[in-house]
């Protein structure tokens, strides 16, 4: 069976992501550009009525990542998180973020181990009376994070507004910032930053090489730059039925719940032709990165690059 691609020249690409609002440069797709929904900004490359679809797909983002992934991206992003193993006073840059699942995250990891913090010291002062117990509590409640924060920079303003209305929901506040910016000029200043992340984003941006030198610029010395991403499933097998699912079923998943097939038939191409696991460790070496190394997740459905500045 032959499955076709759409050829769509660079400049046409950016255009088509500047369209979206926000900057050109870095279409951002999320989980389901391959098994859930894309993000609006990566229907970059399909014509059409761009910024209709891309209100229609981010309003809906969160339905299809799960019906597509049946869930599983919450795994997979729990396993970032696990895998970053944040401490209190650290700094995050979540680029291609705008909905805000990494950095919601975050704020929740360095919470507990906050926590954990508290609890250890209180037990090894067992002699503290009642008020300095309730004292420390109630220091802790006014810096919960230690000083840690999260910025979360995406090129389309209508995802950053769905993150915001999220995190207003789910009553995050402290230490989360957002910024429109654009993945291949960020507007921060060298060595800022103490992790880098970008999760189902870097396939999108115009010029990945270009992304991966913005990341190295904005990271501390000894900054760790984190890449969750679709890529190349290793079995031959699992990789045909993949292509079956892909191909035949999110299409259609995407018809019926965001009412656009052609843009969802992209987001399946773009995995096909984002660079296989190793090219892409090669060229996070090539931006300046050492250590890098990268987990296949689900037989290679996904996969976590790291690296190290």
């Amino acid at each position: 069976m032959h499955f076709g691609f759409q050829t769509v020249t660079e400049e046409e690409r950016r255009e088509k992501s500047e369209g979206g609002g926000g900057g050109g440069g870095r279409g951002r797709a999320g989980p389901g550009a391959a098994l859930g929904p894309g993000q609006p900004g990566s229907l970059s490359r399909v014509p059409g009525t761009f910024y209709q679809v891309f209100e229609n797909v981010a309003k809906k983002y969160d339905v299809m990542n799960d019906s597509m992934t049946l869930g599983i991206h919450r795994v997979w992003k729990d396993i970032l998180l696990h895998k970053m193993n944040p401490c209190p006073g650290t700094l995050l840059l979540d680029v291609a973020g705008g909905t805000g699942d990494i950095a919601f995250r975050f704020i929740n990891y360095v919470r507990s181990v906050r926590q954990r913090q508290l609890q250890r010291k209180l037990k090894n002062h067992q002699n503290l009376s009642w008020q300095e117990i309730f004292e420390s509590y109630q220091k802790d409640k006014f810096n919960s994070l230690g000083d840690s924060q999260v910025v979360v920079c995406d090129i389309n303003r209508e995802m950053l507004k769905v993150g915001k209305q999220k995190a207003q929901h789910l009553g995050y506040s402290e230490g989360l910032s957002w910024v429109l910016g654009n993945a291949e000029e960020l507007p921060f200043d060298d060595d800022k930053f103490d992790v880098y992340t970008i999760a189902f984003g870097i396939r999108n941006v115009t010029r990945i090489d270009l992304a991966l030198q913005e990341a190295y610029r904005v990271l501390k010395p000894g900054g760790r730059f984190l890449c969750l991403e679709f890529s190349h499933v290793n079995n031959p097998l699992l990789s045909r039925l993949y292509d079956l699912y892909s191909f035949q079923v999110i299409p259609v998943l995407g018809e019926v719940i965001a009412g656009d097939w052609k843009s969802y038939q992209y987001l399946v191409e773009s995995i096909r032709q984002f660079p296989p696991q190793e090219e892409l460790k090669e060229m996070i070496e090539d931006a300046g990165f050492f250590k890098v190394d990268y987990e296949n997740l689900n037989f290679g459905i996904v996969a976590i690059h790291s690296g190290f500045k």
